[in-house]
């Protein structure tokens, strides 16, 4: 049924219910369970515009880098915990559905699974996030909106 199943995780608790889902069909499957954080990208023409100068200036994409990274071990431990098996972690640059279409496409992904906002503000999507909305409207492979 399913090989390899995409998690886009970002650190709410809509990507860790869609994990959860996740981890329900690889004990069904055995599929492999690719966790995937993306953060959006700063050129360091943005990181000037900042108004506060703090002594050192960190780069955002380093920052932002090492959050993502800290969000997928902290999800892959999580994972295991509830127990999962076949699970490896991500972390990309760039534009959230762009990037999570684009990397399961790249590892040959049968599923993606995304949480939702679900809510009714979001112009994109009336009861879809942005994010869900776009994965759904552009993957190649079935993806489960949790």
């Amino acid at each position: 049924m399913f090989n390899r199943i995409v998690v886009a995780i970002d650190g709410s608790s809509a990507s860790f219910n869609a994990m959860e889902k996740a981890i329900e069909l690889q004990q069904l499957t055995d599929a492999e369970i690719f966790l995937l954080c993306v953060y959006k990208h700063h050129s360091l023409f943005e990181a000037s515009l900042s108004i506060g100068r703090p002594a050192e200036m960190d780069i955002p994409d380093k920052v932002l880098s090492e959050y993502a990274k800290e969000v997928v071990e902290h999800a892959k431990s999580q994972a295991i915990e509830h127990g999962a098996t076949h699970v490896r972690g991500f972390v990309k640059a760039g534009r959230p559905s762009k990037v999570i279409v684009k990397f399961a496409r790249e590892k040959k992904a049968d599923l993606i699974v995304v949480g939702t906002r679900g809510t009714h503000s979001d112009k994109d999507g009336f009861l879809l996030g942005s994010v869900s909305h776009r994965v759904a409207s552009n993957g190649k492979c079935p993806v489960l909106v949790v």
